[in-house]
């Protein structure tokens, strides 16, 4: 399998229609230290809330997350909840084409967790009858040949009751059709390219799992029987397989640490579906999409995966073309704006990096440490000729991206001081940031760094780092040239 990373710059190509189950996940965190004297039960001092979309409704903001275009058909009922899940797709880019009506209300899930366990959920949520499924049927026809994937995400709720007819117009129309099914009935999912049970379902489904022969030979029945092109098969620990009548490939899991596997099966079927639509092959497609899983399940909640550490992670694990992903400017910060929304500390630092050397690689170590995500602004060719002189950079801008952005450390690498405004310092890339962390080395003051009033005023930090004595690039090419 050949893979070029670099292709992930095409994700923003992808269209994907996602329609199914969507609803409302809500976080109660906080810490337990005792429990009631009403009732033998920990309680929990809740901290802070989170609100963030779920179901379908996470899916669909996984795709945004990837960059791809995403539009979610679903139900909502006409009260606070649903128009909280509308503003919260919003905010995550997603197109909302959810149908609110009076007599229903919106699905919500509530967890209550405490030192990243959850304690309890509570579930709020009536089934949707077979008319209002009908009405979403008929908007679907209407949106089918806006997209060139449609993906259905089936929870169960009553919103797919039509699945049939849904995957039949959407096939007619020449589009690939993904499913996450939750009926054991496989066949009501006849026309599907992709079906993604997890082992569970497969198993209720009729799955026989008591040998990996045994285990491809149901799955391709299952797959003749019901009439669907290819399963991929999420197998837990033991990673995933993509099964087809006349080829298997197994994928083995990739996960250095389980926080949360909430909303995994939702990361998926998104990254496959997205990277289908932008042109990936499929076996490449679910081999970047099982490593999209073990991202996930690190985080806590229904979490998303960008394509900065799906490439970062394949890059781990592809000894082949793995020539570099490099988002544009504006993709950066559309990533960062996401990591913040998902409560990510971000850490901004700048520089020429010219030749990197030993005292870089320390300092920007201890940057990241700061918080959980480091941008480094870094100077453009022009920048750096005007602040150190003729002669330099002597490494020219791509080269010096390519070597940070290769840094474990290095989350996001944006250049600046081409544009007359930039005037060869960082302050309108801050501002755009608005990172909570501004951090500089030991021979700044405070006072001297450049956006530091900023960052302070917006609630943020300011943090001096201690230099490497000896370390310096001009130092370096002085010794060379000796």
């Amino acid at each position: 399998m050949m893979l070029d990373l670099a292709r992930l710059d095409q994700l923003q190509t992808a269209s994907v229609l996602v329609i199914g189950d969507v609803m409302l996940d809500r976080y109660f965190i906080g810490d337990t230290n005792r429990i009631s004297p009403e009732a033998p039960v920990p309680v929990v001092q809740v901290a802070h809330t989170e609100d963030r979309a779920g179901g379908a409704a996470n899916v669909a903001r996984n795709i945004a997350y990837l960059d791809g275009k995403a539009s979610l058909l679903g139900i909502i009922g006409q009260d606070s909840e649903g128009r909280l899940l509308e503003n919260l797709l919003t905010d995550d880019k997603v197109h909302s084409e959810l149908l609110a009506l009076n007599d229903v209300r919106t699905i919500s899930k509530t967890r209550i967790i405490s030192r990243h366990q959850q304690m309890v959920r509570l579930d709020m949520e009536d089934a949707f009858l077979p008319e209002q499924a009908e009405q979403i049927k008929q908007r679907f026809t209407e949106l089918t040949n806006d997209y060139n994937t449609v993906i259905i995400s089936d929870y169960a709720k009553g919103t797919l009751a039509c699945v049939g007819d849904l995957i039949q117009t959407a096939r007619r129309a020449g589009k690939s059709v993904l499913v996450d099914p939750k009926s054991k009935d496989f066949s009501l999912y006849r026309g599907a390219t992709v079906i993604t049970p997890n082992l569970s379902e497969f198993k209720a489904a009729g799955g026989n799992t008591s040998s990996e022969e045994t285990l491809l030979s149901s799955a391709r029945s299952m797959l003749t029987n019901a009439g669907i092109d290819t399963m991929l098969l999420t197998r837990s620990e033991q990673g995933m397989s993509l099964i087809t009548q006349n080829e298997h490939h197994h994928f083995p899991a990739d996960v250095l640490e389980v926080s949360d596997v909430t909303g995994a099966g939702d990361t998926v079927i998104a990254t496959l579906g997205t990277l289908l639509s932008a042109g990936f092959e499929l076996h490449q497609a679910a081999w970047l999409a099982n490593l999209a899983a073990g991202i996930v399940v690190a985080k806590l909640g229904a979490a998303t995966v960008s394509p900065e550490e799906l490439a970062a992670r394949a890059s781990r694990q592809w000894s082949a073309k793995t020539s570099g992903y490099h988002p544009s400017v504006e993709q950066s910060l559309l990533h960062i704006d996401y990591a913040r929304q998902q409560g990510e500390r971000i850490v901004f630092t700048n520089g020429c990096f010219d030749i990197l050397h030993a005292g870089h690689v320390r300092y920007l170590t201890q940057a990241r440490a700061l918080g959980d995500r480091l941008v480094v602004g870094l100077n453009s060719d022009a920048s750096v000729r005007r602040l150190k002189g003729e002669g330099r950079p002597v490494n020219s801008l791509e080269d010096r991206m390519e070597v940070l952005s290769a840094l474990a450390c290095t989350d996001w690498v944006i250049p600046f001081g081409d544009a007359p405004e930039e005037n060869d310092t960082p302050e309108q890339l801050i501002k755009r940031i608005s990172p909570q962390v501004l951090a500089k080395g030991g021979d700044y003051s405070i006072d001297s760094v450049v956006g530091a009033d900023f960052v302070q005023n917006n609630g943020g930090e300011v943090a001096i780092l201690p230099t490497v004595e000896g370390r310096s690039t001009t130092g370096l090419i002085k010794k060379v040239r000796g």
